[in-house]
């Protein structure tokens, strides 16, 4: 009779070959094992510059970062987690850099949670602050808007008066800014002009609010305006250093760049994108975008060419100075549009098309207006049916600002005469 069964003498053996199998099958793996040592290696760092150094230190290495980070949330949901509020807001940041919505969710809570435990204002309002920053990174605005909400309602005390305003009035800036992505900019105008009349006439903070609340809901002549006098304000802050003063024009001549081309003001445009590369020839930003209005409106093409080429080329060098290694260099989305935009002017449509395909395969370049070009470029080749794909791509891709409304609206006519 034949059996099924373990062989007589080897049943101990096996028996004991089986438990040890269950012991490593419960036991983490080596590599497992060693990311939970560097997540509570984290609970020892002390001391704010620390602090930043370890986040930019993880942050350097992405690929490690988003390997270490389901583990450390592993251990985050435990029942008696062994991560101090330093390791979780540690995490929490890498999360967020790293574009980790549900870590990132994880570990704000959790700092948020600590915090309260503490009755520490200045953890509690970073780690709100982080968490709506990242939910509107993200585009979650009512996430965002909820997570604002949910701080401001919170009751200052004696002690913590003056810290909980400042966080206050942080939480309250990107609580309009979310009303306002979400398409509800009356109600966003609304609440700007509310914190305006609260302020004093020369807090050219609040007023750059308002200009870009101004901008999101179409009302870009307002908010040329408005910028024009928050440019003029700080001019006369004297409590801003040279530097300071230079930074913050720089910033608010940047947005009047863009907001004379939503006016079709190119030569106001230009000016200031002019003024701005005086100051810093080698910035990126500035060079794409007096490359780009040049080119979208048919002006100085070959300049316009080169301007954006250097864009390219000059963001690279940055990012490897930043300590990008070489073979992890990534090329912006958004210069990427722009050069394949200028070729196309250029009618070198073959090559127009190679950039602006490699645009869209970033996450960053899922844009209506990129979508847009490339479709163009696939008519102009004669390929009909993918310039039709490329334009249903652009209208999923559409955000809820006015300006790309409008532009939906338009590419939805383009659709139409195409289809």
């Amino acid at each position: 009779m034949r059996t099924f069964g373990i062989l007589p003498g080897r049943g101990l053996a096996l028996t004991a070959l089986l438990i040890l199998a269950g012991w490593a099958a419960a036991a983490p793996a080596p590599e497992e094992a060693a990311l939970r040592e560097k997540a509570l290696q984290l609970n020892l760092v002390t001391g704010s510059d620390a602090i930043r150094g370890q986040i930019l230190t993880l942050l350097e290495d992405e690929a490690g970062a988003k390997k270490l980070l389901p583990v450390a949330v592993q251990m985050a949901r435990q029942k008696d987690q062994p991560l101090n509020v330093t390791a979780v807001y540690i995490l929490a940041r890498v999360a967020r850099g790293v574009r980790d919505l549900d870590a990132a969710q994880v570990f704000f809570r959790l700092s948020i949670d600590q915090a309260k435990k503490l009755d520490s204002t200045e953890l509690l309002g970073k780690a709100y602050q982080g968490l709506a920053d990242t939910f509107y990174e993200h585009k979650k605005y009512k996430d965002c808007l909820d997570v604002a909400q949910e701080f401001l309602e919170i009751e200052p005390t004696e002690t913590n008066v003056q810290s909980l305003g400042f966080y206050k009035s942080q939480l309250k800036r990107r609580a309009i800014m979310a009303l306002a992505k979400q398409g509800k900019t009356d109600e966003a105008l609304r609440e700007v002009n509310a914190l305006v009349k609260r302020a004093r006439a020369e807090n050219w903070l609040v007023l750059e609010l308002k200009g870009w609340v101004q901008r999101e809901a179409g009302r870009s002549d307002e908010a040329a305006k408005t910028y024009e006098q928050v440019l003029a304000l700080i001019q006369k802050d004297k409590a801003l250093g040279d530097e300071e003063r230079t930074a913050y024009g720089g910033e608010i001549r940047y947005l009047l760049s863009n907001v004379y081309v939503d006016l079709n003001q190119v030569d106001k445009a230009a000016a200031h994108l002019k003024a701005l590369l005086e100051q810093d020839p080698d910035n990126p930003t500035y060079n794409n975008d007096l490359g780009y209005i040049w080119a979208d409106h048919d002006m100085n093409l070959a300049e316009s060419e080169k301007l954006i080429r250097k864009a390219i080329e000059k963001d690279r060098e940055r990012q490897k100075k930043d300590g990008v290694k070489p073979d992890q260099v990534k090329d912006t989305a958004a210069y990427l549009d722009s050069l394949g935009w200028v070729l196309f002017k250029q009618k070198k449509y073959k090559e127009a098309k190679e950039y602006l395909l490699r645009a869209i395969k970033d996450p960053e370049g899922q844009h209506i207006e990129i979508f847009d070009h490339l479709a163009e470029v696939h008519k102009a080749l004669g390929e009909k049916s993918e310039a039709v794909a490329a334009w249903k791509k652009g209208i999923a891709a559409a955000g809820t600002s006015k300006r790309e409304q409008q532009r939906k609206a338009e590419v939805e006519k383009k659709l139409k005469a195409n289809e």
